[in-house]
């Protein structure tokens, strides 16, 4: 070899965890920053995008950092000064890493929008000498506003590089076994702990615009799948899907969970759990919009009970399930 040569590392293989994202603090422009990045995604919002473009810079992000940033002054994590999504992706990385890390295996993370992003993590994992690279996006449920929107920063960012690595992306789960039994072994877990007995189970995941459900976003359906699937092993208590978090006039996939939270205390139903299985990991919807405003507003219209069962976050049985499916593409 020439001994010009710049030096090239070789002969690793790295897996890459990537998770929706979060602001670097729980500050205005912080925030800002990151709602920019999220609501500028043409995945996530599709509209025509110069009409869309002047609403978000003249209006929502006027008015929608300082609410946003209330909602994550209210879980962010005073141990570690970081978002509990941050915290529960870095230690799901790390608990991966015990697994399957090597010197000849580099496990990492990366976050869709914000820090760290999928660009300079790709480009750490190429320069440590990684020539395979296994993508696992965080969303069990496939949507084109999650999944596909990380296979298109990943190719970007490829398309920017002079020496690719080879790449394969493990498509959504919500049916692999492992991920519901470790759903129905958090219920039970979730139960135990319980001084009161719950008269039904929320399954709470995040809506879409039923526009993309109209043009064929197969999301719906998974997210039925997963519940399904979970009750099928679960029959001690009713389960009920609902979606929550819309955002803007236009109709959203239904029931809405925010309503039916409402409604429930009128059908006399008292005691409530509500798990949310499409968040690999707690974030400001599970903490803030279910587990406080959720719960003020079932407890104010006549509800007795409110629990929510925590995300799989970093629990062994959510380790495995990640080492099986980067597993299957060793």
């Amino acid at each position: 070899m020439d001994k010009n040569h710049p030096e090239v590392n070789y002969g690793k293989k790295g897996v890459l965890l990537i998770n929706l994202g979060t602001p670097d603090s729980t500050g205005w422009w912080d925030i800002r920053k990151y709602l920019k990045e999220f609501l500028s995604d043409r995945r996530v919002i599709e509209v025509n995008p110069i009409i869309w473009q002047i609403i978000l810079n003249l209006f929502i992000l006027t008015f929608r950092p300082s609410k946003t940033a209330h909602a994550y002054k209210k879980i962010w994590r005073k141990d570690t000064n970081e978002s509990p999504l941050l915290y529960f992706t870095k230690k799901q990385s790390n608990e991966l890493n015990k697994k399957i890390g090597s010197e000849n295996m580099v496990v990492d993370f990366a976050m869709r929008y914000g820090n760290p992003s999928i660009k300079s993590k790709l480009y750490q994992l190429k320069d440590k000498g990684c020539e395979n690279i296994i993508i696992l996006p965080l969303y069990p449920q496939y949507a084109a506003a999650t999944t596909a929107t990380v296979c298109d920063e990943v190719y970007r960012s490829l398309m920017e590089m002079r020496w690719q690595p080879s790449l394969q992306i493990i498509p959504h789960y919500e049916s692999e076994p492992l991920y519901i039994d470790a759903l129905v072994g958090s219920i039970e877990r979730k139960i135990k702990t319980l001084k009161w007995t719950p008269d039904l189970i929320i399954s709470s995941y995040h809506g879409i615009p039923k526009t993309y459900f109209d043009k064929g976003d197969p999301y719906h359906c998974y997210c039925h799948k997963t519940t399904r699937l979970i009750k099928e092993k679960f029959k001690k208590v009713e389960i009920k899907t609902t979606f929550q978090s819309r955002f803007g006039p236009q109709e959203w996939l239904t029931p809405y969970t925010d309503k039916t939270l409402e409604n429930l205390p009128k059908e006399d139903i008292k005691n409530l759990l509500v798990i949310c299985p499409g968040f690999a990991s707690d974030c400001v919807e599970t903490l803030e919009e279910i587990n406080i405003q959720g719960r003020e507003s079932f407890i104010e219209n006549g509800g007795k009970n409110f629990d929510l069962i925590p995300c799989l976050n970093d629990n062994l049985d959510h380790i495995n399930l990640f080492e099986k499916l980067v597993k299957k593409y060793l």
